[in-house]
């Protein structure tokens, strides 16, 4: 009752300001149950067929992005959104939020990760949870490519880490076009988190990941052989135990807590300088959000924590009226129209 009701003292101010209140959809008041319903609540993709693009990292790394562009491409935000772990631009929240910021008048860009999204031939690198730079080479080929004017970064989960985290590294910096950030269940504190997702009650969760990102390794020891040991793999039962083994060890860092304290975007969340909204549920099965970065949140007058006492994860299933209940997905659009 404490985190909720420090969420709800959080999310007071958005709400006496025109943002509506997120009501669960009846049936779905739980945090399994918003979660999971709003993976398995399929829906059609109303995109237009895409721009296929690929944007080169470096001289080893290209990554796959998918684009829709309004008629009038230079006059409209551009916004980019960046799935979360183990997703890809085709995941749901991903197309719902896509779909939205179309309808909107929104150029959309749907950004996969490294090896996200059936690229895996496009790098003979890893991904992780603090590859911000990837993100920035999206924003810098956008700018550059297509004399984007106007740019906006949205993200779900381990991808709200990458935008937060890059917004936070530029600070001041910013390239002039970025006007706003909006993110969706940030893993803004890896390792807390990682220690919630081992809870018994959310092993299913973990499951998935893990066996997910070991699928993904085996699949880029075949692509690149002699680079990656799939050995390493034998025995691993939690996510961080694939991040100690695994994530750490092929990306530079000396373990999973090495690789947690450096990729986690709360370092540097007191630094972001842009219009920022960051909506999250108290009640989210495994993301964690620390005392101390709740502190530097708070402070830091360009943010706007919208914080639910419910809604799961990436979820925020409502009833369905005038739209299809999606409501992060609606505020996070409706925050970006100002822009």
């Amino acid at each position: 009752m404490e985190a909720a009701s420090r969420g709800l003292d959080f999310a007071r101010p958005m709400i006496e300001s025109g943002i509506e209140p997120f009501v669960p959809r009846r049936g779905l008041r739980g945090p399994h149950r918003q979660t999971l319903a709003s993976y398995f609540l399929r829906r059609a993709n109303s995109l237009p067929a895409p721009e296929n693009r690929l944007v080169r990292v470096d001289d080893d790394t290209r990554l796959l992005c998918h684009c829709n562009w309004q008629e009038s491409k230079s006059a409209a935000l551009t916004v980019v959104i960046v799935h979360g772990l183990a997703g890809s631009s085709a995941s749901p929240h991903v197309v719902g939020l896509a779909q939205k910021a179309w309808a909107a008048g929104m150029n959309v860009v749907r950004m996969n990760v490294r090896n996200c999204g059936g690229t895996e031939m496009l790098t003979p690198t890893l991904y992780h949870s603090g590859l911000s730079s990837d993100v920035g080479a999206v924003v810098s080929d956008l700018i550059s490519r297509d004399r984007c004017e106007r740019l906006a970064l949205t993200g779900y989960s381990m991808g709200a880490n990458l935008v937060l985290k890059l917004a936070g590294e530029w600070s001041e910096a910013a390239p002039r076009q970025i006007r706003a950030v909006a993110v969706v269940s940030p893993l803004i504190d890896l390792s807390a988190s990682s220690d919630a997702l081992h809870l018994p009650e959310n092993r299913l969760y973990e499951w998935q990941f893990v066996f997910k990102l070991s699928r993904l390794l085996r699949r880029k020891a075949k692509l690149f052989p002699g680079r990656f040991d799939t050995r390493r793999l034998k025995g691993i039962r939690s996510l961080r135990e694939f991040d100690d083994r695994i994530v750490g060890p092929y990306n530079g860092f000396a373990g999973a807590e090495d690789y947690y304290e450096r990729a986690r975007s709360s370092r540097d969340v007191e630094k972001i300088s842009m219009p920022t909204l960051i909506i999250h549920s108290c009640d989210d099965p495994f993301i964690r959000i620390l005392p101390e970065t709740r502190a530097k949140i708070a402070t830091n007058p360009n943010i706007q924590f919208l914080e639910t006492e419910r809604g799961g994860h990436c979820a925020f299933l409502a009833a369905p009226a005038d739209y299809d209940g999606r409501w992060a997905e609606r505020q996070a659009v409706e925050f970006l129209r100002q822009f």
